[in-house]
Formats: structure tokens, sequence, C-alpha cells
């Protein structure tokens, strides 16, 4: 990578403002017209999935059901509910799709992921000691972090992660470790915990419960049907989103580098601890556009379906400023993520 000057820096992040006032000043009724036209193919799928399991007393029928169901229940997590949380879609001034109102199909309640999240992620992207999605506090996902016999076992910690990635989402949106140091309150992790319970028992009961006591006869299909599809929609986020933030070429920060960091300096460590996914326009809208992992951190508030067109401008600058532009296979991506797993677990 080339050494860049603060002039340079600076330069690359007017030019970054640019690409983003030219979204904002295009945004209109065909950015409209596409997140209501997802949002509607995701709730036809999730209606004809959970019909189609209600018939699965025949084999094609619960495999059909399954794979719309899990496919609807990855639609709205991935391009809609991260995305609309994100204030993506606010401008449209829609109180059904506004990142006030939003509540996804997911255990962690939209408030307590908004913080995590929009703020302490989207804040602090890949520095240590403030950004606690780095190995999301259960692995060592950096040298710099201090080995313990622990990691030993992060290999297996991140298998069982993935199909109850959304419980770990929860947890994790608790903040444990502060409660340990004494920096939050047992009267604050109770408040949160009862807002994840409440939240928690309404998606148990209904994916779990009242759907399959609705089928009668076919309860444990339809049972399996949504275990199913809850654990393939938790496996494909986690995929996505380790390949976006973990693998080999992914750089972290220290607290001391960012000291007095400038907007130039902030979009630099966004796209020098991002990576982007390659795929087809039906790929990007199942990973919620996190595919373009780079173009997300540098403008997580603008509309996904822009993020393919501004892709090409972002790579432009980067090859211009002689900067890296890391972008890979989803098995390439996902190789060198479970690579790191592998090699950190060690005394490294």
């Amino acid at each position: 990578m080339k050494t860049l000057s603060g002039a340079d820096i600076e330069e690359f992040g007017r030019e970054l403002d640019n690409i983003r006032d030219d979204v904002i000043a295009s945004r209109g009724e065909d950015d409209a017209r596409y997140i209501r036209r997802v949002i509607a193919v995701q709730r036809a799928l999730e209606v004809s999935g959970r019909a189609l399991l209600f018939a699965s007393v025949l084999p094609p029928a619960w495999l059909a059901g399954t794979a719309a169901l899990a496919t609807a229940k990855i639609l709205e997590n991935m391009e809609i509910g991260h995305n609309v949380l994100h204030g993506q879609w606010d401008w449209m001034r829609d109180p059904e799709i506004h990142s006030s109102t939003w509540e996804w199909d997911l255990v962690s309640p939209a408030s307590q992921w908004k913080h995590t999240h929009n703020y302490l992620h989207h804040t602090w992207t890949n520095v240590l000691g403030k950004d606690r999605d780095i190995g999301y506090s259960l692995m060592r996902l950096s040298p710099e972090q201090p080995w313990h016999p622990y990691y030993l076992g992060q290999p297996l910690y991140n298998a069982m992660l993935a199909p109850l990635f959304e419980w770990g989402i929860a947890l994790h949106d608790l903040e444990l470790e502060r409660l340990r140091r004494g920096d939050k309150s047992w009267g604050q992790a109770f408040t949160q915990l009862r807002a994840i319970l409440h939240k928690a028992g309404r998606q148990v009961v209904k994916d779990y419960v009242a759907f399959p006591l609705l089928a009668g006869p076919l309860f444990l299909p339809v049972l399996i049907g949504n275990l199913t599809a809850n654990m393939t929609r938790n496996v494909w986020g986690h995929t996505v989103i380790f390949c976006g933030h973990f693998p080999d070429e992914a750089a972290v920060f220290t607290e001391e580098q960012i000291e007095g960091e400038t907007r130039g300096e902030w979009y630099l460590r966004q796209l020098l601890g991002s990576c982007n996914l390659d795929g087809g326009p039906l790929f990007h809208i199942m990973t919620g556009n996190l595919s373009h992992q780079i173009e997300h951190h540098l403008f997580p508030d603008l509309p996904s379906n822009r993020y393919a067109e501004i892709a090409p401008r972002v790579r432009a600058l980067c090859e211009r400023f002689g900067l890296p532009y890391n972008s890979g296979s989803l098995l390439r991506q996902t190789a060198t993520v479970w690579k790191r797993v592998f090699r950190l677990a060690l005394p490294t």
C-alpha cells in the first residue's frame, strides 16, 4: 500500500464526500420503489413458505416451504431489517419503513442492536478496545489481542456461533464484559435482559409454538421447518458478516492510532478494515448488499441498492491513491476467515 501524506488522505476523504453527496442528491422514487418491492417479495415468500409447510405431509412441500421461509428470513434480516435500522430509508418519511419504528425478525431487540452496531461498531470500526464486534467478545481475531488458553477452542466456538448467531448477537448486546469491569450496573443489565427475554419469547412462541400448533397433526414438520429456516438465516448472516470484517487482509487499529482522527482518516480506516464479496445482483441482495462491505462502512446510511452503483467509483479512487480494495469470492473470503480463526487460536 502506498504511504499517503496528510493532504492526500484529506483529498481522499473529500472525494468520498462527493460520492456521498451525489447519492443523497439523487435519492428518489426509484429507490423507494426498490425497498417497497423487496418488502413485498419478502412477505410473499414468508406467506407461501408457511403455507407450504402446512402441507408438508408431502416431502417436496416441506423442502419448498422451508426454502421459501429461509429466503424470506434472510431478506428480512439482511436487505430490509439491517438497512432500515441504519436509517437508510428514513428520508422517505414513511413511518412503516423507518429506523425508529422497525422491529426485525430476530431475538435481539432493535433498540439494543442499534446502539452496539450503529454507534459502537460503525464509529470505532476495527479499533481494539472500542469495537466490540472484533471477535464478538468470544474469539481472538487480532494478534494484538492477548492470548489465553481459552482461545484454543475458538474454531469450535465459531462453528457453534454460526447456527446460533441471532442468540449470540442478543447476548453480545448485553455488554457483559462491561458488567464484569464495573462499567455497567446490574440494574442496567437486568433492564436489557428483560427486553431481550421479552423479544426472544415472542420469537420462540411465533416460530416454535403458534405456527406449529396451527398446523395440527403436522406440528413436528412445521416446527423443524421453522427451526431449519432460522438456522439457515443465522449461518448465512454469520458467513457474510465475518467475510466482510475478518479476512486476513482486514486491518485492525489501536486507540493510539486514531487519536485526533480526521474525516479523511476515518474514511481510510473504514476502507482498510473492510472486505467485499464478488457476485451478481441476486447475490448482493441476499447479502443485504453487505457484499459491498467497503461501501457500507464508508456510507452506512446510504440506501443499500446504491452500493453496486458507487462501488466502481470507490475502487477507481483506491487505485488513484494506491490503496487496497479487498474484494474476492465468497469461497476465498470464507477460507481466509477460517484461516485467521485457526491461526489466532494459537499463541502466535
